[in-house]
């Protein structure tokens, strides 16, 4: 029954032998596996895609040269291209204006002509990305006039598609550029739209949307169009302290400015007549529950919303032609009593 010793123990050493050549063998398999995965995230020398352009030319200008592969990718927009591949190219030409600011530059009116035909495409991620590309590009200052003649488009494309990310984009285009008085119309027809964007539940839209609104009730000609713009009946609901703080501290900007705004002698010397459900209403009117709002605020957390609701507390009492006198009486029927 039993084994001999010596049969045993070459058994054993044969035993050995296989575990020891398997975990050679596991051993091996798992340094190729190592090898092979980082081969894999290196990334390839000659690739077409949108990064490795980006690093390429950013690592000739790094060296004084000029990669050229702005001007080769503004050269490829030219050529008929499928959906996907406009929205990559513009991409990449963002990357590149931001990145490489010799070679951005050196471009023309003619690119930039070219960049915002690009908004008349079929395809909303390709409109995204040419907004993205003229964002980038308005801030080289030579071009910024240049971009300006596609504000009107810009305004058509964020008052009729609905698109929160299409938003963003435009509306970050037209909040860095000085808008001229020839796009005013436009933006009274296209006032709805974006007390429609301010009233969503896209807080990044939200933003660029006051943002803008804030601008432009410092425009004389404008205000009204604001003040008498129709809101929801819960407009006063942005300024919860709920709400993000990035957005509450822009929400009391625009209320700061437009209280000033009426308060001023230009703006006193014409009576005004408003709708029912109109944005003057639900801030000023004698329903309006905004005092309230604004005095919860005063305790935010964030110290920049605090200071900036105290700001909005002292324009609603104090008319903007009567500030510098010593004593300034509550106006209207805001925190009656010196509340």
């Amino acid at each position: 029954m039993g084994m001999s010793t010596p049969l045993c123990l070459g058994q054993l050493d044969i035993r050995k032998s296989i575990v020891g050549l398997a975990m050679g063998a596991g051993a091996i398999y798992l340094l190729y596996k190592a090898i092979k995965a980082g081969i894999k995230c290196q990334p390839p020398l000659c690739s077409n895609s949108p990064i490795c352009i980006a690093r390429l030319a950013i690592e000739r200008e790094r060296h004084g040269r000029d990669s050229g592969e702005l001007r080769r990718l503004l050269n490829s927009l030219e050529c008929k291209q499928d959906e996907y591949a406009k929205s990559m190219i513009l991409h990449s030409i963002t990357r590149c204006v931001y990145l490489l600011e010799a070679e951005a530059s050196a471009c023309t009116a003619d690119d930039i002509v070219l960049v915002g035909s690009m908004l008349d495409d079929k395809d909303n991620s390709v409109k995204i990305q040419a907004l993205n590309t003229l964002k980038a590009f308005s801030g080289i200052r030579k071009f910024r006039l240049k971009i300006q003649e596609q504000s009107i488009k810009v305004l058509e494309l964020v008052s009729t598609i609905w698109d929160s990310e299409l938003h963003i984009a435009g509306l970050r285009l037209l909040n860095n550029l000085p808008l001229p008085d020839f796009v005013h119309p436009q933006l009274r027809r296209v006032m709805p739209a974006l007390m429609d964007i301010l009233q969503s539940d896209y807080i990044l839209a939200q933003v660029q949307a006051v943002r803008l609104l804030s601008y432009l009730a410092q425009k004389n000609d404008l205000l009204y169009d604001i003040l008498n713009c129709q809101v929801r009946s819960n407009f006063l609901n942005l300024f919860q302290s709920t709400q993000p703080g990035s957005l509450l501290f822009e929400i009391l900007v625009f209320a700061e400015r437009l209280s000033e705004g009426r308060n001023s002698p230009h703006y006193r010397a014409v009576k005004w007549h408003y709708n029912e459900q109109s944005l003057h209403e639900a801030l000023f009117g004698d329903e309006s529950r905004l005092a309230d709002r604004l005095l919860a605020l005063v305790i935010h957390p964030e110290e920049e919303v605090q200071i900036q609701a105290c700001k909005v507390i002292v324009s609603l009492q104090c008319p903007q032609d009567v500030r510098v006198r010593p004593s300034c009486q509550p106006s209207h029927s805001y925190f009656n009593n010196g509340e």
